[in-house]
């Protein structure tokens, strides 16, 4: 028998209106303890989900979903959402081949109105819906629901600043918890915690609109210059009052936790015809010690043991860690060399170089294309930043890469975590598209190394790189292939030689490559495997003689096939004219959904066992058309 008495009775957000606040509150407790044992199991992003609980309840009592749209920035925190939206039973499955997306998804359920899974997009998709709204001659409210965090992205503030010189009515939600996946930087923050510790600006504020109401009009100089009193205190008590100046109605700070608070705020600010911000102030990881004490190790982890907090995998280095550690290494070498990211020291593996070189260490927050310009202004006065990025954020900041680096051949450096498919985030993080949009790029260089001693070496040979370079690599860890022997960077490696084929592999796929390699060879059939380590520019030497020797090549990458390496080896073979049968794996033209990379590898053919059936069946063709000409 369950123990959750009330999540067990809501299947729709319009049962929570049925619910006393006491039970509001025991459903809290509930929902709390049901994500908990549920995220120990699956793994997932916790602690922003324990922080929003009283928050998302009181968003669905008081408004009328999907009739008022709730637009969630990032979506991670989502998942009380999607519970009290009639998808409790499936949560078990969340994050998990097949089963619910960690984000918004507009196929589960007519309650997710837009899809997220990057910062920032909020406010201005939410513009757009209630924009639509007002030229349907429509009602209903549209609520953007985003994070400090999220709200240090540049389009943020393009969508506050729109918003702001409207009367379209629409709120915002502004849910500071202080963090974003690692502490919040910047001056946003600053202005935030001045706002959240500024109780004697608010009841000043309080008392002279009180005296301003019961004051009798006398004429319009004594209002004009009463309204200027008020305005001056909030100057003397709250600097550069942002939202207000945006031309928000602002309300807060709330304490997100107190469901009578939030319930009778919602309600004053649904009223207001304009735009307004409601700001709401959470505690990231709440209802569970561990993930309240570490919110960052507990954004998003793997399935771990209650009790303990412990993940129930040990963790082992991967490549973000071997990166970091080795930057350490070369910065006490090199005082030119800095570090870049974009709110995600941890994740990138920068922490150590944080605690080292703390003043050549720039987090930006999430702004990523802030990110890009700043390191090509520290790269044009002398300097040599290293940008450290997941490949689908570094999408966000395509323009600065070509323009502000690439068109003044600066030397920066890209290093691309999280390259290829990266698993139970799904299609908005899936690092599958980098090479394609970089490839395209005059004077980019772009590397993938096979195993982490190979990207130490990838590393050492950047700081003599003249113009841009992008190394791309995978989540978790590969050791040590081996090398052959004299082939120095950047030039490609033979790893293998055969007779049937010459396999062309990026990155990770060379391990594959070697899977494939070692089938095959049961059947009798001898492959040569190439670790095509630069993709751009391509090894045409290599080329030239692997042309000679094999007339079907085969091309592997955890990239897109259009526009990827594979296409650059077309490219190549079409611009000399030279005629051989070639074969291009890849991922395919759509978006691959959520799941463990193994799986999602197999599900799309590119793993070991399907590839070398593949091939044996293109090499058993091609030896059947060649025996049939003579």
């Amino acid at each position: 028998m369950s123990n959750y008495s009330l999540l067990d009775s809501i299947n729709s957000p319009s049962d929570l209106k049925r619910l006393t606040i006491g039970e509001l509150y025991q459903l809290s407790d509930e929902i709390r303890e049901f994500i908990i044992k549920n995220i120990s199991n699956t793994g997932g992003h916790l602690a922003s989900n324990l922080g929003v609980v009283e928050l998302t309840l009181a968003l669905h009592y008081v408004f009328n979903s999907p009739f008022d749209k709730i637009i969630w920035d990032v979506g991670h925190q989502s998942y009380v959402h999607k519970i009290i939206t009639k998808r409790k039973d499936m949560f078990c499955t969340i994050r998990q081949y097949g089963g619910l997306s960690g984000f918004p998804k507009r196929k589960e359920s007519i309650h997710d109105i837009f899809e997220t899974g990057h910062s920032s997009t909020s406010i201005s998709a939410a513009l757009g819906i209630a924009r639509a709204r007002d030229l349907k001659g429509e009602d209903g409210n549209v609520i953007a629901v985003i994070g400090d965090g999220a709200l240090t992205g540049g389009m943020a503030f393009e969508g506050l600043n729109d918003a702001g010189h409207t009367n379209t009515k629409l709120m915002v939600v502004l849910n500071d918890n202080e963090m974003s996946i690692s502490e919040n930087v910047g001056a946003l923050s600053r202005h935030l915690s001045k706002i959240r510790s500024s109780s004697q600006y608010n009841r000043l504020k309080r008392e002279i609109e009180y005296i301003l109401k019961k004051t009798p009009v006398i004429g319009n100089p004594m209002a004009y210059g009463a309204e200027r009193l008020k305005n001056s205190f909030k100057y003397i008590f709250l600097p550069g009052v942002l939202f207000e100046e945006l031309g928000f109605t602002y309300i807060g700070p709330i304490d997100g936790h107190n469901i009578i608070d939030l319930i009778e705020v919602f309600n004053i600010a649904s009223r207001v015809a304009g735009p307004t911000l409601v700001h709401i102030v959470t505690k990231k990881g709440k209802g569970y010690e561990y993930a309240e004490k570490y919110p960052e190790s507990y954004h998003g982890i793997s399935s771990f043991n209650v009790k303990t907090g412990r993940p129930l995998k040990q963790k082992v280095d991967n490549y973000s860690h071997v990166f970091g550690t080795k930057l350490v290494e070369m910065a006490k070498k090199d005082e030119r060399i800095v570090a870049v990211c974009a709110a995600m020291p941890d994740g990138t593996g920068l922490s150590q170089f944080e605690e080292s070189f703390p003043n050549r260490f720039f987090d930006v927050g999430i702004a990523e294309q802030h990110a890009v310009t700043m390191a090509a202004g520290l790269a044009i006065s002398g300097m040599r930043p290293y940008v450290a990025i997941y490949s689908t954020f570094l999408q966000r900041a395509y323009d600065q890469i070509l323009h502000d680096v690439c068109i003044q051949n600066l030397p920066v450096v890209f290093c691309i975590d999280r390259a290829g498919l990266v698993g139970q985030d799904g299609e908005t993080h899936q690092g599958v598209f980098d090479i394609t949009y970089l490839r395209t790029m005059p004077n980019m260089t772009i590397m993938a190394p096979k195993d982490v001693a190979e990207l130490k070496k990838m590393l050492d040979y950047s700081i003599h790189v003249k113009g841009p370079l992008a190394i791309r690599y995978p989540r978790g860890y590969e050791s040590c292939l081996g090398e052959q022997k004299g082939a120095k960077i950047p030039s490609w490696e033979i790893l293998h030689d055969g007779k049937d084929c010459a396999i062309l592999a990026v990155g990770r796929m060379v391990s594959t490559a070697l899977e494939v390699r070692k089938i095959l060879k049961s059947f009798g059939i001898e492959v040569a495997v190439v670790n095509a380590r630069t993709v751009k520019p391509l090894d045409s030497k290599m080329l030239f003689s692997l042309y000679k020797k094999y007339k079907l090549w085969i091309t592997l990458e955890d990239n897109i096939i259009a526009g990827g390496f594979g296409s650059s080896i077309n490219e190549f073979l079409n611009a000399k004219n030279l005629d051989l049968k070639i074969k291009n794996y890849g991922i395919p033209d759509r978006f691959i959904s959520h799941g463990s990379v193994d799986i999602l590898f197999k599900e799309l053919g590119l793993d070991g066992k399907s590839l070398a059936w593949e091939i044996k069946d293109i090499i058993d063709q091609n030896k059947e058309r060649t025996n049939a000409r003579y």
